[in-house]
């Protein structure tokens, strides 16, 4: 069954849950980040730190939804296979946007900037902290490659999972470890009613935040 132009043209919601005024926002846009996802966290929001991660591969956009882990004083971090379409993407042309949305709250951010990785003992750090599957599956799978079979893919997590017995530290393969971002602008928009969104922008001028209201 298709659906019908009128079908998606009714799609539509008014947002009038709240306001963002660029005088109230907090002077720095980690601080206000900080703020609203701590609101998010309170929503209990499903996968709040969910957000998609546009890279840039040979010229053209590729996106995908990843999960923010935390921030180092650059800006927010992640963490994927180096060796991933996303982790290659990212190695051959360093710059990045992430989107949060956090639709019950009518809100989304917009980050943009340069990406580097992390350092080593702190992506040692967090993959210790990983459940032991998830450790297990970081050294299985061969994360964005083609694979023969679902059965081929869960031989070889067997396979790892025979090589650590339970009890034993699953040490992080050199081929996985974090992002972070570190940003040049953010955005910050907050649903209104009549289309009349507020849009708060950040952007970076020599080493200083600027706040601008953006038309919606």
């Amino acid at each position: 069954m298709s659906l019908s132009r009128e079908e998606l043209q009714n799609l539509r919601k008014s947002y009038k849950l709240g306001e963002l005024s660029e005088h109230h926002c907090a002077p720095t846009p980690k601080f206000q980040f900080e703020a609203w996802f701590k609101e998010a966290l309170k929503s209990e929001i499903d996968e709040p730190n969910a957000f998609t991660l546009s890279t840039i591969n040979k010229g053209f956009p590729s996106a995908r939804v990843v999960l923010f882990k935390g921030f180092q004083e650059e800006g927010p971090v992640f963490y994927s296979n180096y060796e991933s379409p996303k982790g290659q993407q990212l190695t051959t042309t360093p710059f990045a946007a992430a989107t949060f949305l956090w639709l019950p709250l009518e809100r989304q951010v917009r980050i943009e900037g340069r990406v580097e990785k992390v350092s080593v003992s702190l992506s040692d750090e967090y993959f210790a902290t990983r459940p032991r599957g998830s450790q297990i599956g970081a050294v299985a799978s061969p994360q964005g490659q083609v694979v023969s079979s679902r059965e081929d893919l869960e031989k070889r997590f067997a396979e790892i999972e025979n090589r650590y017995p339970k009890g034993t530290i699953i040490p992080r393969p050199a081929h996985w470890g974090g992002f972070v971002i570190v940003p040049t602008v953010w955005e910050f928009w907050q649903g209104r009613r009549n289309r009349l969104h507020d849009r708060v922008r950040y952007s970076l001028k020599d080493g200083a935040w600027i706040k601008e209201r953006l038309a919606p």
